[in-house]
């Protein structure tokens, strides 16, 4: 064994001699010279040395047998010598490395139906065993074979990735089966009626996207999925429910088993952001849910996205049936240049983001570099959404297999495909590397010296020569990127239109005076189109050419192709300027709604009229009363947001008038699905005879809603209560708060109308949907957090009896103020409570939960509230509470002053990020571009001396003092 040290580069010699002197006993002398040629060879020998001791000392008689076979000791090592966290599950489990020696099985791939059968022995034979565990310990074990596979030279890359998928697709289908199973014991089967008109049952499947999608995952990739049903009904069970609840059910348990985190970590990161509306939309579509989405609303990415899309589990048939019906959509069928603006745009946008990175941390990011892993695949993408209207034989969700075919068909050259390969291969096998030595899910190359060594010592030969240093690792990495970055630039600019080319005016110098550019030379045409308005609109070719659109010239364009046929809409904004500049405004400062009215050029009108005063203070709780379906709610919401935003940003509305009247809307939606949700529930499951449905249930509103603070993009926090004389009929009113949740939440081509969050209620999600007056009376009078009982401050009634609903809220703060405020406990709980917030969700959420942030002033407020005596207010904004502390003498004018400012500031940067991304955000956005929409819509909305320098300055200001008034008053 002492030869070790001669034969041996170990970096820490002392330590190598200890583990040799413990271990000199325990290997026979035939073993130790294969033993010898194995460290040798391994990227890390202290490692792999240290980790065959900890074996010896904890197993062994596992170890004893692993090395003296032959097979298992070359395993044994190159685990140890490549994966920490492979090694410490082979320390946990070393029979894994025996089953694998025996098997003899390592040559080939195990296709996705062989990983099944193998899961399902695996939950047989340890039923009792939590399903979250058996899964993670599952994917651990089959990611041994997988990485040996790899290390070992035995797969090439495609293979490799394709094993990684077909473990995923294995986990995803019996994980499906199990919950599907027992989601059946309790709902019944889901049906529907087909076309023929026969009853079956609905389908489900799981589409994967991105990595998975394109059976390329990495080894700690997170999986991006989307859910879809076959269709619309009910489960045939004794408790049944609609097939929308079943699947929206079966999708929640679904993520969250495959996220939980056990003793061995969790079996996958699920990522649901690429569904249609993203973090905002349904979490499971109906078939024809999403079929309409993708032909009407989605966005260029959305299309893009679905090139690696497939079905990786529950009905294969489903999802083929829905990507073969959007291929027209998702593949060119002529050369559309936009598409290829489009993915240039958002690669930008990850460069920026990437550039961010590596300012905030070290190390060397290969996936969104400039020339990485995003450009070849983004690369591929952008031809394949050319080219693939008319070459179907392009289409293909794996990038290398993707790259061959565009070779195949001269769309790429015999130099630019083996550069690009070359490049991919070389990239996702250092990516590799990095991700299965931890499990972690990182594309950053070591910033420590020897650790980059060792990594360059794990790359093949074939990849990097060998000599595996850093030097020669890091030659060959940058001789790649560069040649990508080139490649890139030059087949991209080979597709742009001529029109995209034209050059910039030269003015030759006279008299060997240096050339200046005057001030009325205007910028050539970006287009073809807009040149066309010369001829059809001059005086809005005139704004364009002065500069009047600054940002959103491109968006524009698209939004000119739409109203080209409508001569009377291009009139109007020909002949009105005013008209013109708020069209420019919004496509200046909001991507989302830009794209809103590119896909509702309609909404023109909206625009048009919003200057006749009149028409902006209708009660909206009125004008619902005439809609006779959801349908008609839904269009009617849609517009009036789009039209109350639209005057935020054009005509400067105070923000907090903006979000009363988001507010009122959002109160007029819930009393039409009430309304509606009564008619349709009496219809198909009526109550007792003789008792007559009308307003008994109360709806009532917190947080944001219920201080009149709603916003677009905000959930309604909504809880149902019932007077204790109609708990008779708690069944019928159980399923109008139900019909009601599903038609506000309902996923349709007109998209979702805002999201509604329950678990306010007693007992949260274990408690019932309908709670009785009384049932809340005990609950907060003795069972309710603190937290829970503060949190009803925020709220009003809605829908439904408003009037008794008013006087139960005003009884539920007697209770709390008897529980709170009489006994003095608030000002401790609202700062523990107040702490707790800031230290879980600062991190995430710093505008909101952050030190200085509006939680301070908001619980400041809720503090001085009930300071107060336990007055109860019907309807209080942020602005109203604090005039009310004032006058009840709770607070000095100068500080009252500094709280209007800073709300209406913090309310200003939260809206300002909603309307111009079309979602909430807990921070500055990090883009230059965005930053500077954002402080400019934030000037709308805010006096001059709350905008007088940057932005992130004035927060910091803001946030400081909002913390220095916090802390005086909690001490």
């Amino acid at each position: 064994m002492q030869r070790l040290l001669d034969e041996v580069s170990f970096r820490d010699l002392s330590r190598a001699r200890s583990s040799i002197e413990n271990l000199s006993g325990a290997i026979p002398a035939e073993t130790q010279k294969r033993l010898r040629y194995l460290l040798a060879s391994s990227p890390d020998p202290d490692e792999a040395l240290l980790c065959l001791e900890r074996l010896h000392e904890s197993r062994p008689e596992s170890f004893r047998r692993l090395v003296t076979n032959s097979t298992a000791l070359q395993y044994m090592v190159a685990v140890f010598s490549y994966s920490r966290f492979l090694s410490e599950a082979v320390l946990q489990f070393p029979e894994w490395l025996e089953d694998l020696a025996k098997a003899r099985n390592i040559d080939r791939v195990l296709p996705a139906e062989q990983l099944e059968d193998r899961l399902e022995a695996a939950l047989a034979a340890d039923a009792s065993a939590p399903l979250a565990l058996t899964l993670a310990l599952f994917r651990r074990r089959q990611l041994l074979r997988i990485v040996l596979r790899d290390v070992l030279n035995i797969a090439t890359l495609p293979e490799t990735t394709e094993e990684i998928s077909n473990l995923a697709d294995a986990i995803l289908e019996v994980s499906y089966r199990h919950l599907r199973k027992d989601m059946e014991r309790r709902y019944g089967v889901p049906q529907q009626v087909d076309a023929d008109g026969k009853r079956r049952a609905c389908s489900f499947a799981v589409v994967a996207l991105g990595k998975l999608g394109g059976q390329e995952l990495n080894y700690s990739s997170d999986i991006d999925l989307m859910f879809l049903y076959s269709g619309n009904g009910e489960t045939d069970g004794a408790h049944s429910i609609s097939n929308k609840e079943f699947f929206q059910k079966l999708a929640h348990q679904y993520t969250e088993l495959l996220s939980t985190y056990t003793p061995v970590g969790a079996c996958y990161r699920v990522d649901l952001r690429l569904r249609p509306d993203g973090r905002l939309g349904e979490i499971c579509l109906s078939r024809d849910g999403a079929i309409l989405y993708y032909r009407t609303r989605a966005r260029d990415w959305e299309l893009q996205m679905l090139i690696k899309a497939r079905t990786a589990a529950g009905d294969r048939a489903l999802g083929r049936e829905l990507l073969e019906t959007l291929e027209s959509r998702i593949y060119a069928t002529t050369l559309d240049f936009s598409a290829v603006e489009s993915v240039s745009a958002t690669r930008e946008r990850l460069h920026e983001q990437a550039a961010r990175r590596r300012g905030n941390a070290s190390g060397f990011d290969v996936k969104l570099a400039r020339g990485g892993i995003r450009d070849i695949e983004f690369l591929v993408q952008c031809l394949q959404r050319l080219h693939g209207g008319r070459e179907p034989w392009v289409r293909h969700g794996g990038t290398l297999l993707a790259l061959a075919r565009l070779h195949d068909k001269d769309f790429l050259d015999d130099s630019e495909y083996s550069r690009l390969a070359s490049a991919y291969q070389f990239l996702r096998t250092l990516e590799h590397r990095l991700q299965f030595d931890e499990d972690r899910q990182t594309h950053t190359l070591p910033s420590d010296a020897a650790k980059l060594e060792t990594f360059a010592r794990r790359m093949p030969a074939a990849e990097i020569g060998k000599a595996s240093t850093a030097e020669t690792l890091l030659g060959e990495l940058n001789a790649h990127l560069e040649e990508v970055q080139e490649i890139y630039e030059r087949v991209i600019h080979a597709q742009r239109p001529i029109y995209y080319m034209t050059p910039e005016p030269v003015i030759e110098p006279a008299g060997g005076v240096e050339a200046a550019v005057p001030d009325d030379v205007p910028e050539p045409a970006p287009s073809n189109l807009v040149r066309f308005l010369d001829e059809k609109a001059p005086r809005l070719a005139a704004m364009i050419g002065r500069g009047d659109l600054r940002r959103g010239l491109s968006l524009f364009e698209h939004y000119l192709e739409r109203i080209l046929n409508e001569p009377e809409w291009l009139g109007w904004l020909d002949r009105d300027p005013t008209l013109a500049g708020y069209v420019f405004e919004i496509f200046d400062c909001s991507q989302f709604f830009s794209e809103h009215l590119i896909r509702n050029p309609e909404l023109l009108r909206e625009l048009r009229g919003m200057r006749d005063s009149s028409t902006r203070d209708l009660p909206y709780s009125g004008l619902v009363t005439a809609l006779s379906d959801m349908s008609a709610v839904r269009r009617f919401f849609r517009r009036e947001m789009f039209r109350v935003q639209a005057e935020s940003i054009c005509l400067r509305t105070p923000i907090f008038e903006t979000l009363d009247r988001t507010s009122e809307l959002a109160d007029a939606t819930i009393q039409a699905a009430y309304r509606l949700a009564i008619e349709e529930v009496a219809a198909s499951r009526p109550p007792a005879a003789g008792y007559k449905p009308e307003n008994q249930l109360m709806v009532v509103a917190l947080g944001r809603l219920g201080m009149r603070e709603f916003d677009m993009a905000s959930d309604a926090d909504l809880v149902f209560v019932l007077p204790d004389a109609d708990l008779p009929e708690l069944p019928f009113w159980t399923r109008v708060a139900e019909t009601v949740i599903n038609r506000i939440t309902a996923y349709t081509g007109e998209g979702v109308i805002f999201a509604v969050d329950t678990r306010l209620r007693p007992n949260g999600r274990e408690g019932a949907l309908v709670q009785s007056v009384e049932n809340y009376h005990e609950y907060f009078a003795k069972r309710a957090e603190a937290w829970e009982g503060i949190t009803y401050m925020k709220s009003r009634a809605v829908a439904g009896d408003i009037e008794r609903g008013t006087a139960f809220l005003n009884e539920l703060q007697k209770v709390d103020w008897r529980r709170y405020g009489q006994s003095g406990r608030s000002r401790k709980d609202l700062l523990q409570m107040r702490r707790r917030l800031e230290k879980e969700l600062s991190a995430g959420n710093p505008l909101k939960a952050g030190r200085g942030s509006y939680y301070d002033i908001d619980f400041a407020l809720m503090y001085l509230r009930l300071r107060g005596a336990g007055i109860f207010f019907k309807v209080l904004n942020t602005p109203a509470r604090i005039d009310v502390v004032e006058q009840m003498g709770h607070l000095e004018r100068a500080d009252a002053d500094f709280l209007r400012d800073a709300s209406t500031f913090y309310r200003a940067v939260d809206h300002g990020i909603r309307v111009s991304t079309g979602q909430a955000a807990g921070d500055l956005p990090r883009s230059e571009s965005q930053l500077e929409v954002l402080n400019e819509l934030v000037g709308r909305w805010t006096p001059d001396y709350l905008h007088d320098q940057p932005l992130a300055m004035e927060l910091a200001q803001v946030q400081e003092r909002t913390r220095e008034f916090f802390d005086r008053l909690f001490g």
